[in-house]
């Protein structure tokens, strides 16, 4: 694929023959015009610091190579080039005058000449990639410029407001320097304009609308540079635009609509945009594009059918975004080489012309039905890493399903990007794969890595992912750094198979490409991100600056908490530093070597393998565990062997870690309180928020409690599942530490204080409801563990910052078996989200679950509490009476008035039609959690079922019921005793609710 950045040059101008005898006939007048030109160019010469120009012949006339380059290789952006050219057909009198002037990759280490406007005829300046200083000189403004280039120098100061005097300008770029300040409003009066390139510099403030005027724009750069505001509304008058780059510019969102009136563009390219989401822009009319770029734009919503229309696609790029449902089809595009839909919300079967393309697709990290994977799962061409697991989990299935982990490991060692090499006892890994746009290397059996993206603007060939030294490196362990793994976009290594526990990551870097010369070599700007078990710990990381210098190592501690045997190390571009020093393509993340060492010494061969079989093991523990506390096996011993007894499969803390983390427990930073004890927020050294729940000291169902869930949630991983990071078993005390939830519980912004209450919108509600939906679905259906939690109700699930609902509080789940018809068990839960057969008999199937989850929807659909909402009183609950409005055909009664116009009314009747079925009293006329999520996502249609009315007023079975929610009524005032009450009515029920989390101290 060609380069497509490439600002025209213009043609070298041929002195003809002619012209060349007539100078001979004039030679006295010619003498004289040629020492002033060479007078000027000696100034030039001097301040540019420019050394070989022979002056002892006329650059016009002669063929010296002084002043000539004979052989140019325009293919390349970035081309040596030294070239003087005249036109002589200027006058009549003969002189000829220097009218382009192309010093490229020179080394060039002056400044920008004043002399320069001497030469009064001067229509091209070409300086790029050289070295040279200063700002852009005022004696300039009075020049009849065309054409200005001088990118990838070491330029700074603000962008001249003069500048806007050079009106004849049809080209201007200043990329890859250091200018600094506003765009200057005057660079509106360039009405001549065609290119301007103003990216990687440290421009900020606002682009002026001033630059409507430019309707003659052709192409417009300005990417890695520190605006502010909105993208502004400028583009409407750009009608011959071509190509539009807006790449981490520091602009917000959303995407202006006026860019579809663009309809000639043929390359756009915006990414990693602040603020505020919005849908896919409308960009029906560009027939013409051949590269489309939108990446990390927050972009939510489907991907348009449109796109198919867009017969000459070449790159489509719509990664990190927020893009749901199914992919179109896009088979149809002959033209279509690579394409990128990395890191969405992506979900149903991967369509059929992706399994069968032979081009290069990337739709890692997605969530995508496991069930249409191809059969050949793992292609060169097609990357399937976590393609199924989604992006916000630790889990990974894809291509390592027929390798399970024969043992634990406890180290891992890998030199990126290099051969296998030992550094003193450790041996390092060789890492030598070309990788390439779309690479899941999966070959080692512990380790491997997910690589996307391409650099743009060059062709790419395998090379482009490894670097190597271009320069003798005298730092110690050297081997690890001659050579280092590249990736343009993003590139994730995991490490398989580990024990759970606490690792020290350490990371190698060192800069090999860029040279420690006085030259364009030196200029590159290399920044990038690090994300460790997907959390961001290096921002902006820059490992010239972190090293102090070029070809220097510097070497990154962390610590990591693996709780699923995997741990995952992110190198991520986001669109920032030069992509053109000293050459264009030199961007993304570098990293020389990762070392991974577990806290914990391995332990002595012949020692079982905790976590070989996890689904046994895990069972086997928890029941050990609840035969330990009754007695029925040995002595007591203290509480902490018994637990550290169990090998429980999750991460531990020290409880001096907690401690700090919590500073000592102080009661500011309690959230909430319960019959399992209290929960404090915290913030580890690291800057991680958690959330910790101390078991009281006295309690036994605690101590049950505490082994359960953690036996349950260290075993499961997914977006819609709160995650446990570990334990803390030391000193009597028993703590669990989880993610901290920034947006507390749904029934804390349903039904909380007025003064604590979120405002969910309707599409926050869908969204919730859906994910909790699949957060059910994974737990009965696709997990390896069959679980029924046994208490869903609105206090246990809890809201993130994005508002993404999390399934919490284990402590009462129980393991499914699909050959069992049921389990026959002690009743435990929440009155008023107990399914009937569950509450009266103890018959529990996972249908229990999808009863309480028609309870939960109907509170979300209508911001009532179950239990505390009794209409009249002829209706028990809000369950009773949505079953009223069914028969009256009101449905839309139920409805949240605070919803108001945005509520889309067919969404909403789904949503109560399908939790009406999850809640009928039989259940076996209770569908799935997997047919709920395909009624809700629209893809199934709802069948019409009536649930009798007043079945909880007139049964005698629910007089129970009924006498205690009266009861709770009564003697209630406000949700949190009603709750907690409810709680402590039934044997065994759940004392650990996420309510309990998150119940006072709000804001702390």
């Amino acid at each position: 694929m060609q380069n497509t950045y490439h600002i025209p040059s213009p043609k070298r101008q041929i002195i003809p023959k002619k012209k060349i005898v007539a100078l001979e006939r004039y030679k006295a007048a010619v003498i004289g015009c040629e020492r002033q030109h060479l007078r000027a160019l000696g100034e030039i010469a001097h301040q540019l610091g420019k050394r070989g120009w022979n002056f002892k012949v006329d650059p016009c006339t002669s063929n010296d190579q002084s002043w000539t380059t004979t052989h140019i290789n325009s293919n390349q952006p970035f081309y040596y080039n030294n070239t003087l050219i005249c036109n002589c057909n200027l006058t009549n009198d003969g002189v000829c005058h220097v009218v382009q002037i192309f010093l490229r990759v020179q080394g060039l280490a002056g400044i920008l000449p004043p002399a320069l406007a001497k030469l009064h005829h001067l229509k091209i300046i070409d300086l790029n990639a050289n070295y040279l200083s200063g700002n852009i000189p005022e004696e300039w403004a009075s020049m009849q410029l065309e054409y200005l280039s001088i990118s990838t120098n070491n330029l700074s100061g603000p962008i001249p407001t003069y500048l806007g005097n050079i009106t004849t300008l049809k080209i201007m770029s200043i990329e890859s320097n250091q200018f600094s300040g506003i765009v200057p409003p005057e660079l509106g009066n360039l009405v001549n304009l065609e290119y301007l390139i103003l990216s990687a510099n440290n421009l900020t403030g606002e682009l002026p609308d001033t630059l409507t005027n430019l309707n003659k724009l052709t192409e417009f750069r300005i990417s890695s540079n520190n605006f502010t505001g909105r993208i502004p509304d400028i583009f409407r008058t750009w009608k011959q635009l071509q190509k539009l780059e807006i790449q981490a510019s520091g602009l917000e969102g959303p995407i202006p609509p006026s860019i579809s009136a663009l309809s000639t563009l043929t390359e756009l390219r915006i990414s990693d945009l602040f603020g505020e989401g919005s849908k896919f822009p409308s960009l029906h009319g560009m027939t013409n594009m051949s590269r489309l770029l939108l990446r990390s734009c927050n972009i939510y919503g489907p991907i348009p059918p449109y796109i198919s229309d867009l017969k000459q696609l070449q790159i489509l790029d719509l990664s990190f975004n927020k893009l749901e449902g199914n992919v179109p089809d896009l088979g149809g595009l002959a033209s279509l080489d690579r394409t990128f839909l990395t890191s969405n919300l992506l979900t149903g079967n991967i369509p059929e012309w992706i399994n069968n393309s032979i081009r290069n697709i990337d739709i890692s990290y997605n969530n995508f039905s496991k069930s249409s994977a191809p059969a050949s799962l793992c292609s060169d061409r097609l990357n399937l890493f976590k393609s199924f697991s989604g992006r916000d989990n630790l889990e990974l299935h894809e291509c390592l399903d027929e390798s399970p982990c024969s043992q634990d490991l406890y180290s891992l060692h890998i030199n990126c990007g290099g051969k296998e090499t030992t550094v003193g006892r450790i041996k390092y890994e060789g890492d030598e794969d070309p990788a390439g746009w779309t690479k899941y290397f999966h070959a080692k059996p512990n380790w491997g890595f997910s690589n996307t993206g391409h650099f743009w603007d060059i062709k790419n060939t395998p090379n482009d992912y490894l670097a190597n030294n271009v320069s003798i490196l005298t730092m110690e362990n050297s081997q690890l750094y001659t050579s280092a793994r590249l990736s343009p976009l993003s590139i994730t290594y995991y490490a398989r198979c580990l024990a759970n526990g606490n690792y020290t990551v350490k990371l190698h870097f060192a800069e090999i490409v860029f040279r420690s010369t006085i030259s364009s070599y030196s200029l590159g700007r290399r920044i990038f991100d690090v994300y460790i078990q997907e959390k961001l710990e290096l921002k902006d990381f820059n490992i010239e600056n972190e090293a102090q210098g070029l070809d220097k190592a510097v070497i990154k501690n962390f610590t990591a908490v693996v709780t699923n045997q995997v741990l995952m190390i992110r190198f991520h571009w986001a669109g920032k530093g030069t992509t053109a020093a000293p050459k264009r393509g030199i961007y993304g993340p570098l990293v020389s070597a990762i070392s991974v060492e577990s806290d914990r010494s391995p332990p002595l061969e012949g020692k079982i393998v905790a976590g070989a079989v996890v689904s046994v093991l895990l069972l086997i523990f928890m029941i050990l565990g609840i035969l330990w506390w009754k007695g029925y096996m040995g002595g007591r011993i203290s509480r902490e062997k018994e637990l550290r007894g169990l090998d429980l499969q999750t991460g531990f803390f020290t409880y001096r870690q907690i401690k700090a983390a919590t500073n000592n427990f102080n009661v500011a930073n309690k959230i909430g309180e319960g019959g399992f004890g209290s929960v404090y927020k915290g913030i580890l050294l690291d800057g991680t928020t958690i959330a910790v729940k101390q078991l009281s000291s006295k309690s036994k169902q605690g101590s049950r409690e505490f082994v359960t869930e953690i036996g349950m949630v260290s075993g499961l991983q997914h977006l819609n599942l709160v995650r446990l990071f570990g334990c803390c078993i030391e000193r009597e005390q028993l703590l669990l530490v989880y993610e901290y939830m920034e947006n507390n519980s749904l029934a804390h912004a349903l039904f909380g204080p007025a003064g604590g209450q979120l405002k969910l919108d309707w599409p926050a509600r869908q969204k919730i409801c859906v994910g909790i939906a699949r957060g059910l679905a994974f737990l009965h259906e696709e997990s390896t563990l069959k679980i029924v939690h046994r208490d869903i109700k609105s206090t246990n699930i809890l809201l993130d910052g994005d508002l993404n609902p999390k399934i919490s509080d284990f402590g009462l789940a129980k393991l499914y078996e699909e050959e069992n018809t049921h389990i026959s068990t002690r009743i435990a839960g929440t009155i008023g989200y107990m399914a009937p057969e569950y509450a009266l008999w103890g018959f529990l199937t996972y249908k229990a679950d999808v009863y309480s989850f028609g309870v939960v929807a109907l509170e979300i659909i209508s911001g009532k509490n179950n239990m505390k909402y009794r209409p009249n009183e002829n209706c028990v609950c809000l369950l009773d009476w949505a079953m009223v409005l069914q028969r009256k055909g009101n449905l839309m009664e139920l409805v949240d008035p605070e919803l108001g116009s945005e509520l889309s009314k067919e969404e909403a009747i789904i949503m109560i039609k399908v939790a009406l079925l999850c809640i009928n009293p039989s259940a076996a006329l209770r569908p799935t959690m997997s047919a709920v999520v395909s009624m809700l996502e629209g893809r199934t249609v709802v069948p019409e079922l009536t649930v009798e009315a007043s079945i909880y007023a007139n049964d005698v079975r629910f007089e129970s019921f009924r006498g205690q929610c009266q009861t709770l009524r009564a003697s209630s005032s406000e949700s949190q005793s009603l709750l907690q009450s409810s709680n402590v009515i039934w044997t065994g029920s759940s004392s650990t609710s996420a309510h309990d989390l998150y119940s006072i101290n709000l804001d702390s």
